[in-house]
C-alpha cells in the first residue's frame, strides 16, 4: 500500500508536485477514492480486497510462462533456429549456446556471491576493528520507525552551557524583589509558564517564589507543585542561574494581599513582551514595593525578543530542572514495558495524541461527519460556550469551509487511520493512544480500531489499583501520557496544543532520532476532498508530503516557537 516516491525528484519538489496535483484534475483516471486504482487498500472490505487479490494472482499465474517463452523466442529468432526442428541445428552450434548460457549464469552467480559477502563482512569488519573511516557508507533503506542517523548527528543538545561558569547572583540581601506567578491551565500550560517565570526572574534578577499551579475551570484539580515535580532537584539545578525559594517570606506577614490586593499585582503585561519591558516597566515596581505577583502570566514572555542566554535558560528548566517525581517516572517507565512487550516478543509502538475531544471540536468551529442530531447538538453547545463567536451561526459553513483548507481542524479518527495506511505502518502496529473522552464515543473511533487492532490506553494497560493512587491529581495522569508519549519510537499528533508541542520540541532535543510526525491537514484535507484521486495517487502524496515533517532539525525563524523547536538557542552543531 506505501508507495515509493521516485528518487530523483526531492522531498520538497515532490511534496510541490504533490500540491499541484490538486490545483487540476485535467488528465487524471475517474477513478472512486474507494476503488483505489485497484490498490489493495485499507478503506476497502477485507473480502473484497481479497476477491481483488484472487484475480490478481490469476492474471499473473500465466505471465511468468509467457515471458519465458518470448525470451526463448528472441533467444531462437537471434540464433536462428528452433528447438523443434533439430535437424536445422548443428551440434557445434548447440554447444556454443550452451557454453554461452553456462558462462553468463556463472558471472551472474559470482557477482552475487561477492555482492552478498561484501554486504555481510564489512560492515561486521568495520565494527569489529573500528575502522569507521575506511568503511564504505551504505545508503540507508527509509524506516518507518526512526529517522535516518546522517540527518540526527549535526545538531546535539547544549542547554546545561551556562556562559559565564561561576553564579553572578547577587547577595541574598541585595535581591531586587520577590515575584510570583499562578501557572494556570492543564500541565503542559502550567510548564511553559514555570519555564518563563525562571527567565523573568533572571531578566530582572529577583527572587522567584515556587510557583503555584492554579485550579481553572477546565481541568478543575487542586495539585500542587511538589504533588507533580521534584522541588529539590528544581531548586538545587538552578541555584547558579536564580535564586529559588519555597515559600513567601516570613517578613510579608499579610500573605492573602499577595493574591487580591491590585497593589501588589501587575496585569499590564502583553502577551509575547520583550525583556526590555520587565526591565522598564515591571522592574520599578517590584524595587519599590519589594514582592509582587504577575498575572495573567501566561505567554507573557517572547521567543526572539530575548537574549540567548534567556532562551538557553528556559531550556534549561524544561529540559532538566523540571524533573516528576520518581513514582510517575516508575509508573511511565512500567506503561513503555508493557507497550514494548504486548505480543510475548520486543516491538515498536506508535503514540497517538488525539485530540479529539468535545471542547475541542466545539472550539475549532469545524465542521465534522455526523448526523443531523448531532451537528444540532454541537451548534447549541457552541452558541452556549463561545456565544461572541457564534452570533446567529449563519457565518459558521463558510468560516469552517476556510478553515479546513488552511489545516487547522483536528483531524478525525478515520483521517488519522487513513494516513498512518498509506504512510505504511501495518494493521498490527502497537499505538498508544493519548487523549481525553473522544467526541463520538466508540463510532467516532471505529475506523481507526478496525485499522489498527492494538489500539490501548494506559486504563487498558495498568490496572485501576495501579492507577487509583495518581487519580487524585489529573495532572499526574497527563504527566503518566507525557512520558509514554515522549519514550514512544513514533509519536504522531493530531492538532496542535502545548502537549504536542512539549513533546515533539523535547524528542528534537534528545537528538531527533525518533519520529515525531505532524501531518500536515491543509494538504490532506484537499486530497481527502478529491474524488478522482487513486489510493496508490494518495499514499504517494502522503509520504512525500511528510518527508520533512519528522521532527528533523529546523532552522529556526522570526515568533518560531521555542517550546516545538529548539534548535538555534539550546543546541549546538556537533
Amino acid at each position: 500500500m506505501k508507495a515509493n516516491p521516485t528518487q530523483s525528484t526531492s522531498p520538497r519538489g515532490a511534496r510541490k508536485m504533490a500540491e499541484l496535483r490538486h490545483s487540476s484534475s485535467v488528465g487524471r483516471p475517474a477513478s472512486s477514492p474507494l476503488k483505489r486504482e485497484a490498490d489493495a487498500s485499507p478503506l476497502l472490505p477485507e473480502d473484497r480486497r481479497q476477491d481483488d487479490d484472487d484475480d490478481d494472482n490469476d492474471r499473473l499465474r500465466h505471465t511468468p510462462r509467457d515471458r519465458y517463452r518470448r525470451i526463448w523466442s528472441g533467444i531462437q529468432s537471434r540464433f536462428a533456429f528452433s528447438p523443434f526442428d533439430e535437424s536445422r541445428v548443428s551440434q557445434q552450434q548447440s554447444s556454443r549456446i550452451s557454453l554461452f548460457l553456462v558462462a553468463a549464469f556463472a558471472v551472474a552467480a559470482l557477482i552475487s556471491i561477492f555482492s552478498l559477502y561484501h554486504q555481510l563482512t564489512v560492515p561486521y569488519l568495520c565494527k569489529k576493528e573500528g575502522i569507521v573511516l575506511r568503511c564504505p557508507q551504505a545508503k540507508e533503506a527509509p524506516s518507518l520507525w526512526e529517522n535516518p542517523y546522517s540527518a540526527t548527528t549535526s545538531w546535539k543538545p547544549c542547554a546545561e552551557r551556562r556562559d559565564r561558569f561561576i553564579s553572578d547572583l547577587p547577595p541574598e540581601n541585595e535581591t531586587n524583589g520577590y515575584i510570583f506567578i499562578h501557572a494556570e491551565g492543564g500541565l503542559n500550560q502550567q510548564r511553559i509558564a514555570i519555564c518563563n517565570a525562571v527567565a523573568v526572574a533572571k531578566i530582572m534578577n529577583a527572587t522567584l517564589i515556587l510557583p503555584v499551579l492554579k485550579q481553572d475551570q477546565i481541568w478543575k484539580d487542586q495539585t500542587k507543585f511538589e504533588d507533580i515535580f521534584d522541588v529539590d532537584h528544581f531548586i538545587d539545578y538552578l541555584k547558579d542561574d536564580v535564586r529559588i525559594v519555597r515559600d513567601i517570606p516570613d517578613w510579608f506577614t499579610d500573605k492573602t494581599e499577595l493574591f487580591t490586593s491590585i497593589r501588589r499585582t501587575v496585569k499590564n503585561i502583553p502577551k509575547y513582551a520583550p525583556a526590555q519591558f520587565y526591565i522598564d516597566n515591571v522592574l520599578p515596581r517590584i524595587k519599590e514595593k519589594k514582592i509582587m505577583a504577575l498575572k495573567p502570566f501566561v505567554d507573557r514572555l517572547g521567543y526572539d525578543n530575548v537574549p540567548t542566554d534567556i532562551n538557553r535558560l528556559r531550556c534549561r528548566v524544561n529540559y532538566h530542572a523540571l524533573k516528576f517525581l520518581p513514582e510517575i517516572e516508575q509508573m511511565s517507565d512500567l506503561l513503555v514495558s508493557r507497550m514494548r512487550n504486548r505480543n510475548g516478543s520486543s516491538n515498536h509502538y506508535m503514540a497517538l495524541h488525539l485530540r479529539f475531544e468535545k471542547g475541542m471540536v466545539g472550539l475549532s468551529f469545524c465542521d465534522f461527519v455526523g448526523t443531523r442530531d448531532e451537528k444540532a447538538k454541537m451548534a447549541e453547545y457552541r452558541k452556549k460556550e463561545w456565544p461572541r463567536r457564534y452570533k446567529n451561526g449563519s457565518h459558521l459553513w463558510q468560516l469552517a469551509l476556510q478553515k479546513r483548507k488552511e489545516g487547522r481542524c483536528p483531524l478525525e479518527p478515520s483521517e488519522v487511520a487513513v494516513i498512518l495506511r498509506a504512510m505504511g505502518y501495518p494493521k498490527d502496529t502497537q499505538i498508544y493512544v493519548a487523549s481525553g473522552q473522544v467526541y463520538g464515543g466508540q463510532n467516532r473511533m471505529a475506523p481507526l480500531r478496525n485499522m489498527f487492532r492494538n489500539l490501548v490506553t494506559k486504563e487498558e494497560l495498568a490496572s485501576k489499583e495501579e492507577l487509583d493512587g495518581f487519580r487524585k491529581h489529573v495532572t499526574s495522569l497527563a504527566a503518566l501520557d507525557f512520558l509514554v508519549c515522549l519514550k514512544s519510537d513514533v509519536f504522531v499528533m493530531t492538532h496542535g496544543g502545548n502537549f504536542a508541542k512539549l513533546i515533539i520540541g523535547a524528542r528534537r532535543y534528545m537528538g531527533h532520532r525518533l519520529k515525531s510526525i505532524k501531518p500536515d491537514k491543509g494538504l490532506m484535507a484537499k486530497s481527502f476532498g478529491d474524488p478522482y484521486m487513486g489510493w496508490a495517487t494518495f499514499a504517494e502524496d502522503v509520504v512525500v508530503t511528510h518527508q520533512t515533517r519528522t521532527g528533523l532539525p529546523e532552522e529556526t525563524f522570526p515568533n518560531y516557537d521555542l517550546w516545538e523547536n529548539p534548535l538555534t538557542p539550546c543546541m549546538c552543531r556537533a
